[in-house]
């Protein structure tokens, strides 16, 4: 029993590659160009309500340390073993609530993990044919006026003003409302609405008619490009 827990050590200890740090760093410079562009791709072309900008300066740390951790379990069997219990303790606390958002982190850490193989050139190619064939949908999808304006009103006083409130509100100055999306929970609510008006004015009007009724209303107005207002 000892003999075989000690050649099975041995094994474990004696199945450990060199990496190659040229290699290595090559690779590294790719993932992070490659993710800077789906970063880039993502926040000009995207339609997702959040803060895209924000958002995409996540993909390339994702892609860089999927590389990293890929290129370290593939040199060793032992920290690939390893590697399995320690991921089984991580949790991701932060919850994806646009599935074009889950889309790009799965091609960032893909990226991550075609380098990390060392499939270099297999990597790139399909990164730019994915990030091709999203440009061209954004350019030859119809477009839609009202996706330009989208706003994100949370409220800490929900007891004063709820949801309902706040849509008659925005329909009573503002040529078409449309909810999105709806978060409540205690002491807080959180919509995002995508809205067509008038005119600016319009929009301070709303804004005015909704804190005269609940001081807690903060707003957020975004642009399709994902900046904010």
């Amino acid at each position: 029993m000892n003999k075989t827990s000690q050649t099975f050590g041995q094994f474990l200890s004696e199945s450990t590659a060199q990496i190659s740090i040229v290699e290595f760093s090559t690779n590294l410079l790719i993932a992070f160009l490659l993710s800077y562009t789906v970063g880039l791709v993502y926040t000009h072309f995207g339609q997702a309500l959040s803060n895209r900008r924000a958002f995409a300066r996540n993909f390339v740390v994702v892609s860089m340390s999927t590389m990293f951790i890929i290129t370290i379990v593939k040199s060793s069997l032992a920290l690939s073993l390893g590697l399995v219990g320690a991921l089984s303790i991580v949790r991701f606390r932060t919850a994806i609530k646009e599935p074009e958002e889950l889309a790009h982190v799965f091609l960032s850490i893909a990226i991550g993990l075609g380098l990390g193989a060392n499939q270099t050139m297999i990597t790139v190619v399909a990164t730019l044919v994915i990030l091709a064939v999203i440009i061209l949908r954004s350019r030859f999808s119809p477009a839609r006026s009202d996706r330009n304006l989208q706003l994100i009103i949370t409220n800490n006083e929900p007891d004063k003003m709820g949801i309902d409130d706040i849509v008659k509100v925005l329909k009573d100055h503002c040529l078409a409302v449309i909810l999105k999306r709806f978060d409540e929970k205690k002491g807080a609510l959180e919509a995002v609405f995508i809205v067509e008006i008038s005119g600016y004015d319009k929009l301070i009007e709303a804004k005015k008619a909704i804190q005269a009724r609940s001081e807690g209303a903060q707003f957020t107005f975004l642009d399709n490009s994902g900046g904010y207002y």
